[in-house]
C-alpha cells in the first residue's frame, strides 16, 4: 500500500530502479518542525551493457537530498546507489547511469544531478537536514 501511494508522490520513474526501505515522519527538536524522510535503495540490477556475471555489488554511495514538500512538511530522500566491482580487476567499478530517468521527470535539481552522476552534491547535502 505504502509503495503504491508513494509512486504517485515521488518523481516518475524513480521506483522502477529504487526500492522504498522506510518512510519516517520525524521532528526537528530545535525548529519544532516535522519532516518526512524516505529511504530508497537502488535495485541490484546492472543496466549497462556489460558482462553482468563479471561484476558483483560492492557497497553503496548514500546521499540525502531535499525533494518537494508534502502537505507543508519538508521531504528528504535518503538514497543509496549501488556500485559494482569487477570480480578479477577491482579497479573497474561501474554505476548505473540514471540520466534517462532524471531528464524532464520533475526532479529537484539536486536529485537530477545526483542521478545523472554530475554533481558534487554527495558531500554538500549528505546529512544536512538534521
Amino acid at each position: 500500500m505504502e509503495q503504491d501511494i508513494l509512486s504517485h508522490i515521488l518523481p516518475e520513474g524513480l521506483l522502477a530502479h529504487f526500492s522504498i526501505i522506510e518512510v519516517l515522519l520525524l521532528g526537528d527538536v530545535r525548529s519544532k518542525k516535522m519532516f518526512f524522510e524516505i529511504s530508497l535503495e537502488e535495485n541490484n540490477e546492472i543496466l549497462a551493457p556489460v558482462a553482468k556475471a563479471e561484476y558483483e555489488s560492492k557497497g553503496f554511495t548514500e546521499v540525502t537530498l531535499q525533494d518537494f514538500p508534502i502537505r507543508g512538511k519538508a521531504v528528504y530522500l535518503k538514497i543509496r546507489r549501488r556500485r559494482w566491482r569487477h570480480k578479477t580487476d577491482p579497479k573497474k567499478v561501474i554505476r548505473n547511469d540514471f540520466s534517462f530517468v532524471a531528464e524532464g521527470a520533475g526532479f529537484t535539481q539536486e536529485l537530477s544531478d545526483f542521478l545523472k552522476g554530475t554533481s558534487g552534491y554527495e558531500r554538500r547535502y549528505n546529512n544536512q537536514h538534521r
